[in-house]
């Protein structure tokens, strides 16, 4: 790693990668939102841009760090006095407590932590990953500071639901989108950990860009959500009913946000699916695809006008957005299978 020259290792970040270099000289924004499927290297490109903002190393551009200096040793012993790391869902809080002593972050942790000068250098920064707020109470006691934020503080938040956060909320970041990973950088991430040969190749087959799902393919021995939610995309395409009893809507033991999510999981595959059924419809048998040992079941659907393929991609995305609101689990299949259906396309 040359950190000084402002590179670092984050597989799939090409695009953040690109919008950080183009800052070389320039001041960061208050807040970044890492926005993509789980798995893609969110949190990972997350912590290398908060590393390189408390490295200490003199250097020309805004990334890169040194892997030496006391900043660099501070951050990656978890120890940094201006790095402030949450995860998960926010409370609001009480007007007591601190950050760096309380048992789980709030806002209201939050909100006094930012509001202090940095210690050692330039910047204070918090990583909010995977972030998700109890109630609007708790999203709107960091509304404030989100509009007029001090000085010196970089605020870099991931999700893969973007849709949950409040709009007011959202709007305060720069929001970068980070794409699924191709199989090859799955298969490269494998690798680094010690997973080679076939097992990694076939992981990284089955993992649809996510380093996560192909972990879990190499835990469970097999794709179980991913092969039922091709199988309902690969029928509904073609107008048949498909089976979704996979995603247990009828079963009284899950609550409705299991359910949720269960159907955000199968609408993460479906979009893969649709993504590739696309590219073989308008590239031809040869497209590269996210899912390749899929392309015999994709191949049997039928192809459509590159007008109708565009609709159908919008309409993917736009159930996954409903998706993310607190319509019923049910509602949100039946909806699609409307959308992808033949008929729905006439």
């Amino acid at each position: 790693m040359t950190g000084i020259e402002g590179e670092f290792d984050a597989l799939g970040a090409k695009p953040a990668l690109n919008y950080f270099r183009a800052l070389a000289g320039s001041q960061p924004a208050h807040g970044y939102l890492f926005t993509g499927p789980a798995g893609v290297g969110k949190k990972t490109f997350a912590r290398r841009v908060a590393q390189s903002l408390l490295c200490e190393t003199p250097k020309a551009t805004l990334l890169g760090y040194c892997n030496h200096c006391i900043g660099c040793t501070l951050f990656r012993a978890a120890t940094h006095p201006d790095f402030v790391n949450s995860e998960g869902t926010l409370r609001i809080g009480t007007e007591a407590g601190s950050a760096l002593h309380d048992e789980d972050l709030t806002s209201r942790d939050l909100v006094r932590e930012l509001s202090l000068h940095a210690y050692r250098g330039t910047y204070r920064v918090v990583l909010l990953g995977d972030v998700a707020f109890a109630t609007h109470e708790a999203a709107n006691a960091l509304l404030k500071f989100f509009e007029e934020p001090p000085g010196g503080v970089v605020v870099l938040a991931t999700t893969s639901a973007p849709g949950k956060l409040l709009p007011t909320i959202r709007s305060r970041f720069i929001e970068l989108i980070f794409p699924p990973l191709t199989a090859a950088e799955v298969e490269s991430a494998l690798e680094r950990t010690g997973v080679t040969g076939a097992r990694a190749k076939a992981a990284a087959g089955a993992a649809l860009g996510s380093v996560t799902r192909a972990q879990a393919v190499l835990e469970t021995g097999d794709d179980g959500l991913r092969a039922a939610a091709f199988a309902w995309f690969a029928d509904a395409m073609t107008g048949r009913v498909p089976d979704h009893s996979f995603l247990r809507l009828d079963d009284r033991s899950l609550n409705a946000g299991d359910k949720r999510a269960l159907v955000a999981e199968m609408l993460e595959v479906v979009r893969i699916a649709a993504r590739d059924w696309a590219a073989l419809s308008l590239a031809g048998e040869e497209a590269p695809l996210l899912a390749p040992d899929r392309r015999d079941l994709l191949r049997r659907i039928p192809s459509r006008p590159p007008a109708a393929v565009a609709t159908l991609l919008g309409a993917v995305g736009e159930v996954a957005r409903l998706a993310e609101s607190n319509v019923s689990a049910g509602l949100v299949v039946d909806y699609l299978r409307m959308q992808v259906a033949p008929q729905a396309r006439a």
